[in-house]
């Protein structure tokens, strides 16, 4: 995928009434030394009552006899104006459970049926800009499964994401390699890389 015809056509700036996904909130606290502060920053509108997170990214590993590979996605971001490197992801619907939304996402985003195998403690993506949090998903999917064949994903009618793998072993060289071709690389997708470079490295 390729950025193609999808472009950024203009900016404006947003009201708060017309404002679906975000909200801008000024909050005042008081700082170790017991000075009144303000900090600008945003919050998310769609995080369910009584979650305490917004939504998860999913590690999904394809068991191969060649060797290990992980699912990833191209997606065009308006905030970026680029195609972006990211692991399957989305928002929790209300009453559902990290490990449930995974399996759900994943199948919705890629096709495949995955199990489960670990959840992350709660991470947030950005903590001086918003209150945005997740759960990294562990999944595995078995290959030999019949509905994983010829995964066919369940995309929403503005949802165009470019489903691949790569061996989980080349991740950190592949990022490299992507975004010379000038793609970004989401976060989740780079510290993971870098996970497991540090962990050759020190042979952890």
């Amino acid at each position: 995928m390729s950025a193609g015809q999808q472009k950024v056509l203009r900016t404006e700036p947003l009201k708060e009434a017309d404002a679906r996904w975000t909200k801008l909130v000024l909050t005042t606290y008081a700082d170790p030394l017991g000075k009144e502060r303000t900090w600008e920053h945003a919050e998310r509108r769609t995080r369910p009552k009584g979650s305490a997170i917004d939504g998860v990214g999913i590690v999904a590993i394809l068991e191969k006899a060649s060797g290990n590979e992980i699912i990833l996605q191209k997606q065009y971001r308006p905030p970026l104006d680029a195609v972006v490197i990211e692991v399957p992801a989305g928002l929790v619907d209300a009453g559902e459970s990290p490990e449930t939304a995974a399996v759900r996402e994943l199948k919705e985003e890629t096709g495949y049926v995955g199990v489960v195998t670990e959840s992350s403690p709660v991470m947030f993506n950005d903590p001086g800009f918003c209150n945005t949090n997740l759960k990294m998903v562990h999944v595995t999917v078995d290959m030999s499964l019949p509905e994983n064949q010829n995964p066919k994903p369940e995309l929403e009618d503005n949802e165009f994401i470019e489903v691949f793998t790569l061996p989980l072993k080349d991740l950190w060289h592949e990022c490299k390699r992507l975004e010379n071709e000038g793609f970004a690389i989401d976060a989740r997708v780079g510290t993971l890389a870098e996970g497991i470079e540090i962990a050759k490295k020190w042979k952890l």
